[in-house]
């Protein structure tokens, strides 16, 4: 994901340079645990480290002696929260030979499933991505440049190997316009079903959200995918998996 033009004063104190000692790491960790369920609970703004330090029974001083601020909180609250999604590559292996664009309709239409598993923090990368100012936004971007948590790299060559994808293509143009469009394409589907009322956007009916899902894979398709018919992305597929998904919520409800 591209990032906001660089900084020309300093970063942030809250980015650090140093590997903390183990009893110093496992303070930490157990400060980003509470921290994680009170961000989402109470959002970015809402939130105050001295709640979280009382939720511990420690000084609000020395969460401000790990993490320097509430933006240094909060920021590895969401490198936590984003390292603990699953990478595109995760998906099953009849998923994966099935092809590039069966793969993102995987996650896609799993999107709110994984949601209801575990909602904390999927909240979090909601606040990060868009309920935080624009310096820690930047330091967000970088750090899903550099680390590529979604494997989104590794995931375009897959598709590129399988002549899927385009060739005429920068590999680093393909990785961004999957990482600018699927976050938010994702985030939408989240938000309605996380808290409608969080971003001001409205929950809809299933079958409009399927055939959001279909309709924006066509677009991303015609985007970067390769013209020929290994990169068809075809109906029979589409509901082979969609097929496949209904039986699973079924079991579930």
């Amino acid at each position: 994901m591209s990032g906001i033009a660089s900084n020309p004063v300093e970063p942030p104190r809250y980015i650090r340079h140093q590997a903390p000692r183990p009893r110093s790491e496992a303070k930490r960790s157990h400060i980003i645990d509470a921290a994680m369920r009170h961000f989402a609970e109470n959002g970015y703004h809402a939130a105050r480290v001295g709640d979280i330090a009382a939720t511990l029974g420690i000084a609000k001083g020395s969460i401000f002696q790990h993490f320097g601020s509430k933006d240094g909180l909060f920021f590895e609250v969401y490198k936590r929260a984003v390292r603990s999604f699953s990478k595109y590559l995760d998906a099953p292996a009849d998923v994966r030979a099935a092809g590039f664009f069966d793969v993102l309709y995987y996650w896609l239409v799993r999107t709110e499933h994984m949601l209801r598993e575990d909602w904390i923090p999927y909240r979090i990368s909601l606040l990060g991505n868009y309920g935080t100012d624009l310096v820690l936004k930047r330091e967000i971007n970088r750090f899903l440049t550099t680390e590529d948590p979604y494997g989104t790299g590794a995931f375009v060559r897959f598709g590129l190997e399988r002549g899927e994808l385009r060739k005429d293509m920068d590999i680093e143009m393909i990785v961004s316009i999957l990482d600018w469009t699927m976050e938010r394409f994702q985030d939408a589907l989240l938000t309605a079903e996380l808290d409608p009322g969080l971003f001001r956007r409205q929950g809809e009916m299933p079958e409009k959200k399927e055939a959001r899902i279909r309709q924006f894979l066509e677009v991303l398709q015609r985007a970067v995918g390769a013209v020929s018919a290994s990169s068809v992305h075809s109906n029979r597929q589409i509901r082979r998996i969609a097929a496949a998904d209904l039986v699973a919520r079924t079991k579930m409800s």
